[in-house]
């Protein structure tokens, strides 16, 4: 899947710099759908290069068709490339991606690049922020794996097994169901622990009574799932069932919320103030939900500090909680796309109150 000519309709929008150097690798993977670790992408409004290594040069070869691809050597390192073609094509702004590069690594490129460099992310911020159908594809595979992948691990989840037992169960059925990796790594904690959202799993053993909350989700093409779901073991006390509807409601209100248009502020508000009128206000201190795609946390986010319209086909998270420190916490994922009038979610999984 490739979005060079989005990105070359895009930069000469731009007027900030005449060609855009991709170095980050999910930005690579976008340009030219071609993944490599090693490699980087120069793109003008005309036409763009890939330069990489011995070990990728004959896959990119074979993979990508829209770009003139060329292998770097100690002879003729990237910047050398780089170099012939700013001088080749008279570039003297070149856009690179400031939000992924550090202050050496900038330094580094102004003095072997023979160009000013300008910052250009939001040319690559506004193109990943709303999905292609191709892109939407590939999201609602890695969500189905992963949705597969808990409904063989829910009859594992019982007192006893380890919240590592569950988090490898989860990655392991999801390799198994075709996914290329974990999004990112397995969030289950159970007990007291779930009142931290990103609890890291450990031996601790689940017990009756218990809540267990697993956030987790997989890469399907490039493509990242994400969602979450708290589980009761045995039973639930009256306390867990109230926090856990407030959750569901909040969740549900966010959702009818989302649409194109509508600031992501103005999304998360309609979650929080669920919340918020519960009584719980102060247990809820993240965001409602964040962008997914080849990164699983990107834009655009629905946030309270997020005051600028949400972008028609954007595909974002929507996950509130209540985290009640020393007793337990709740939270409920699921991913959604964006429409013109309303929001389409992609997660089938249930998520009324599930007592194992």
């Amino acid at each position: 899947m490739t979005n060079l000519p989005e990105l070359k309709a895009a930069l000469a929008r731009f007027d900030g710099a005449d060609a855009l150097l991709i170095q980050n690798d999910k930005n690579r993977r976008y340009a030219l759908g071609f993944a490599s670790s090693a490699g980087c992408c120069l793109v003008t409004r005309e036409a763009a290069w890939f330069f990489t290594d011995s070990r990728y040069i004959e896959a990119a070869g074979n993979a990508i068709k829209d770009a003139s691809v060329e292998m770097i050597s100690s002879a003729e390192p990237y910047e050398k490339k780089i170099n012939d073609l700013i001088e080749k094509y008279s570039i003297k702004r070149l856009g690179v991606e400031e939000a992924s590069m550090s202050h050496a690594e900038y330094l580094s490129l102004s003095s072997k690049l023979k160009a000013e460099l300008v910052p250009a992310q939001s040319i690559m911020k506004a193109l990943r922020s709303s999905k292609k159908p191709e892109e939407i594809t590939c999201l609602k595979k890695a969500q189905k794996i992963a949705e597969a992948a808990l409904d063989e691990v829910l009859p594992l989840i019982k007192p006893g097994v380890t919240e590592r037992e569950i988090a490898a169960e989860l990655t392991y059925r999801m390799l198994l169901g075709g996914a290329e990796n974990n999004s990112f790594d397995p969030i289950v904690i159970t007990g007291a622990k779930t009142s931290m959202p990103h609890g890291v799993p450990g031996d601790v053993k689940i017990q009756s009574g218990d809540f267990v909350t697993m956030d987790f989700g997989c890469i399907y093409g490039g493509y990242c799932s994400d969602m979450t779901r708290t589980v009761a073991v045995g039973s639930a006390s009256d306390k867990m069932k109230e926090v856990y509807s407030v959750v569901l409601e909040a969740q549900l209100a966010g959702i009818e919320a989302a649409r194109a248009g509508v600031t992501g502020r103005d999304i998360d508000k309609a979650a929080r103030d669920v919340i918020a009128k519960a009584g719980y206000g102060e247990y809820f201190g993240h965001s409602f939900g964040h962008g997914v795609g080849l990164d699983i946390h990107e834009e655009p986010n629905a946030s309270p500090t997020n005051e600028k319209p949400m972008p028609l086909s954007a595909v974002i998270s929507a996950e509130p909680g209540i985290y009640i420190p020393g007793e337990f916490g709740v939270r409920i994922e699921d991913v959604i796309i964006l429409g013109e009038s309303s929001a389409e979610n992609i997660t089938e999984f249930e998520k009324n109150m599930i007592i194992l």
